[in-house]
């Protein structure tokens, strides 16, 4: 199996940590069920494939994760719109971030979202997905799902992951 980061062995006095083409490996000399060490285990794993499913749309779409998520729930959304702080909540922005991350999704390559008020609430703005919003998440939701179904059959992980399982139970 080669690797995609080098291997790295850190000594702490307690653990040693491996960087592996998956992320942390902890081998706890002293506690082998180590909260801490299987946290990270699963946070590198995490963040491994998250690299890789960014660059895949970055790539491909000029898309972010999050703005691909924002497509994704705004999709998926019952009328294909949603209030844009139900939105923050769904995509965890802040306020400000979510309001700066939908108008680039308006103006960004002929607009794949747009805003309207709420006839019942003026006060509530929604955003809606355009069809050129709604073909580009398609697209892109292949891709996605090409690189998360290559990432997690690459060799290693299943028993990683059944690694991580038997430490946490």
């Amino acid at each position: 199996m080669g690797f995609d980061r080098s291997v790295v062995a850190c000594y702490n006095g307690i653990n040693y940590v491996l960087i592996l083409r998956y992320g942390l490996v902890g081998l706890n000399l002293q506690n082998k069920n180590e909260p801490l060490d299987i946290w990270l285990s699963l946070s590198h794993i995490f963040s491994n494939i998250t690299d890789k499913l960014e660059i895949a749309l970055q790539q491909e779409y000029d898309l972010s994760l999050k703005e691909f998520y924002v497509l994704s729930f705004i999709s998926k959304s019952e009328q294909k719109k949603l209030r844009l702080q139900k939105l923050q909540e769904m995509v965890g922005l802040s306020q400000s971030a979510t309001s700066r991350l939908v108008v680039r999704m308006e103006a960004k390559n002929c607009g794949a979202l747009e805003r309207h008020i709420c006839e019942d609430d003026r006060r509530g703005i929604y955003t809606r997905i355009t069809e050129f919003g709604e073909n580009k998440y398609q697209r892109a939701l292949q891709t996605f799902n090409q690189v998360l179904q290559s990432e997690l059959q690459k060799e290693g992980l299943k028993s990683e992951f059944q690694d991580i399982i038997q430490r946490l139970f």
